[in-house]
């Protein structure tokens, strides 16, 4: 049993017990629920769901684990012949989420 979700843009494949790297969530702490309801595909052991464009009946129930930032990713800008260069980097922000539940 597995879904795909929608989360803050970006499509992800979960199953029960998996732990998903997801962007930032900022109103929730470590060890709060999380309830996410873009489901846009279900597939049970005898059945697909596709959602058109998602899934009414479906929630997904997530704990949040931890908080964190990822590798930092360099930007650099060059342009040839007129000496100009910039680089500058981020370190995006995640959470990681744990699916506990999906349910119909």
């Amino acid at each position: 049993m597995y879904a795909i979700i929608d989360y803050k843009g970006k499509q992800f494949k979960v199953a029960k017990d998996d732990i998903v790297k997801v962007p930032f969530v900022s109103d929730k702490e470590e060890g709060d629920e999380l309830v996410i309801d873009k489901i846009l595909l279900y597939e049970d052991d005898d059945e697909t769901k596709i959602g058109k464009p998602n899934l009414d009946k479906v929630k997904i129930k997530a704990e949040v684990v931890e908080h964190g930032k990822d590798k930092k990713i360099i930007v650099f800008k060059k342009k040839r012949r007129k000496s100009y260069s910039r680089k500058y980097g981020h370190r995006t922000k995640y959470t990681k989420i744990k699916i506990n539940e999906i349910s119909e």
